[in-house]
């Protein structure tokens, strides 16, 4: 049960607990009396098969749940759009859109609670798109049939993050149902594609969809993420010399084979060394997010078994936080200095001085974080002490859609039930009471946030 007036720091805070406390035990109230509800909803997500897309585009059950979401949504009063976006209309970001890229088949929805006027307005958005249950055999059950055990809920998605997207979905029908009169607008916005191009949200940018400020309840496990890592994907690529590996041969000088595998050690020490260095430096430092890192990730060679690979190619995943981005906020300088880390090493070997490295990158999101005085922030950090949740505030933080959000304008946190290490596992799973909590806190969030009429 809510502590309303005893954890605020200043005697304004004290005086709005105290006012909305009556209102707000209701709304926990009857979010707890909803707790089955709650799970038959995010039991049903979980059954519409919502894979991320392949490189084939193909649509799955994408529209099926938007078209179900919408349904509860209009039958809850708010408006609603769902809609195919045109791709050419995205904003330019630096997501990486593959050519020939589509929404067919997968729509976006936003719905809106027009308020009465003078308040806040407050976004909630969430993805409903999941990933692969490979490998498939391992699951105890059937990942696109949840299973509810020892007070959690199992399937793939449930964790990442259908169990916040059904918080956020029964939170706004309690508001409506209860007749609570927001003086701000709430709005609410479920978009596919996070875990591929996260294209769904710049769809949503791109529709006008923006807000005072956004919540994405994200598997934080009920703390919050004020924002994330910029994100880089380069392909690093070595040449060698072909030749046969089942005798000797001349010294490379002397025109003999290179193996370019093994010339891409040098490339990945250099990485290393980089990255061990991000990990002490002032400026890779951030009070609310993880030092940038080099992750290698992928790696390509050889054309022949019993042959010296001519060519070696190693894909990596970069995060950057904003003090190593540049004055718009993109990850160049990172590009610059792994450029210029991997070209140094490759200097100090005669046959890579040669034949220096190539790089190709794939695209930049930038990285984005708000303060924890940021008035979205504040409030749910408010909430969360009002629940006796604390303040918490997680550095461990992955990429979500808020990135996007902040940089459009709309200052954005991710909090939501789960925890991400439960994210994309076998037997993903979510804590049915962190789901209700959940549902609680973005309610009385939304009240406080938003305001409400004669209060």
């Amino acid at each position: 049960m809510l502590n309303l007036g005893s954890n605020f720091d200043d005697d304004r805070e004290t005086r709005v607990a105290e006012t909305a406390s009556a209102l707000e035990r209701r709304i926990a109230a009857e979010i707890e009396r909803r707790r089955d509800a709650l799970v038959d909803l995010l039991a049903r997500l979980i059954a519409f098969d919502t894979r991320a897309p392949g490189p084939d585009l193909v649509p799955r059950d994408e529209a099926a749940l938007q078209a179900y979401l919408a349904d509860r949504l209009r039958a809850a009063g708010l408006t609603v759009d769902v809609w195919e976006p045109d791709v050419a209309a995205l904003p330019a970001t630096g997501h990486q859109i593959p050519p020939g890229y589509h929404f067919r088949g997968r729509p976006q929805l936003v719905a809106r609670a027009v308020g009465s006027g003078g308040g806040r307005s407050l976004l909630l958005n969430g993805h409903v798109d999941v990933v692969t249950p490979e490998p498939r055999e391992e699951w105890t059950t059937d990942p696109f049939a949840a299973t509810v055990r020892d007070g959690r809920v199992y399937g793939r998605g449930a964790c990442d993050m259908k169990g916040g997207v059904a918080a956020l979905v029964l939170a706004t029908e309690i508001l409506m149902e209860l007749g609570v009169a927001l003086r701000g607008d709430l709005v609410v916005n479920t978009v596919t594609d996070e875990e591929s191009t996260a294209a769904g949200a710049l769809a949503a940018v791109a529709r006008g969809v923006s807000a005072d400020g956004a919540i994405v309840p994200e598997p934080t496990a009920l703390t919050v993420w004020l924002g994330t890592r910029g994100s880089l994907l380069p392909e690093i690529t070595v040449a060698g010399r072909p030749g046969h590996a089942g005798f000797p041969h001349d010294h490379a000088r002397d025109g003999g084979p290179v193996n370019a595998i093994e010339k891409m050690q040098i490339v990945l020490g250099a990485l290393q060394a980089l990255r061990e260095e991000w990990s002490d430096r002032s400026d890779t430092r951030h009070p609310w997010l993880r030092p940038g890192t080099i992750v290698p990730t992928g790696f390509d060679a050889g054309q022949w078994i019993v042959s010296y690979p001519a060519a070696a190619t190693l894909r990596c995943h970069v995060q950057y936080l904003p003090t190593q981005a540049d004055s718009a906020g993109t990850g160049a300088p990172v590009v610059r200095e792994i450029e210029e880390g991997v070209r140094a090493a490759a200097a100090a070997d005669p046959w890579l001085a040669a034949h220096p490295p190539s790089f190709v990158w794939h695209g930049d999101v930038p990285a984005a974080c708000v303060e924890p005085d940021t008035p979205v922030a504040a409030t749910t950090l408010d909430v969360l002490a009002a629940f006796g949740l604390g303040r918490a505030i997680d550095s461990r933080t992955t990429w979500f859609d808020g990135a996007t959000f902040t940089r459009a304008g709309t200052p954005a946190i991710a909090f939501g039930p789960g925890a991400i290490a439960r994210a994309h596992a076998v037997d993903e799973y979510v804590a049915i009471d962190e789901v209700v909590r959940a549902a609680q806190v973005l309610a009385v969030t939304a009240v406080r946030f938003c305001g409400v009429d004669g209060r």
